[in-house]
């Protein structure tokens, strides 16, 4: 089954010449998705240009800029998100959760209630978390139980009702070009399969 998926590359870095960067891996998953009959759009939260949110008014009645409302329409088109992000002081970048916290707004990721949790607007559509960092994979697992990525997971796409959410941690990102290679092939598995 083909799938309309929507890449989101989350590095700062907008020239991305290094793997943990994570364009090479969004690049190869990108190249074997289309190969494998999915269409893509790609989101490279680099090169938008969108405000900081300071107030909970903003967040629930301002207006979204140019870059957000095109963000928004690319989540709301796909049915499979792919997000990319390298680990940064054991977290993900601040320019994706500024991104995060500027496409999720009420009324298009959830919807308030009377009373109980938020209706979930974005039902129907699965995720795949890959993170980059330079540390052993499982030294994050185990020793910093993956909290940016559980945080991610649980408290963003599975609030608004994304799911099944699927994650890869990719460690010592400056490592050999074997190990570079090694994943290069399997996220281009990963994309063929729309993953």
């Amino acid at each position: 089954m083909t799938k309309r998926i929507t890449v989101i590359q989350s590095h700062s870095d907008p020239m991305g010449n290094q793997f943990g960067h994570g364009h090479a891996l969004a690049n190869a998953y990108t190249q074997s998705a289309e190969t494998g009959g999915h269409e893509v759009r790609h989101i490279d939260v680099a090169k938008l240009n969108f405000p900081i949110l300071r107030t909970k008014e903003d967040w629930e009645n301002g207006r979204p800029s140019e870059s957000i409302r095109q963000s928004q329409e690319a989540t709301a088109w796909a049915n499979h998100l792919v997000i990319l992000y390298p680990l940064w002081l054991g977290a993900m970048p601040v320019l994706l959760k500024a991104l995060l916290e500027q496409v999720s707004r009420p009324g298009f990721t959830f919807e308030y209630r009377s009373r109980g949790m938020p209706k979930k607007l974005l039902t129907g559509k699965s995720a795949r978390i890959v993170v980059t960092m330079g540390m052993p994979a499982f030294v994050y697992r185990w020793y910093f139980r993956a909290h940016s990525l559980k945080s991610l997971a649980h408290n963003v796409l599975d609030f608004v009702g994304i799911g099944p959410i699927k994650a890869s941690l990719i460690g010592m990102v400056e490592g050999g070009n074997s190990r570079r290679e090694k994943w290069i092939a399997k996220v281009r598995v990963l994309g063929r399969k729309g993953r």
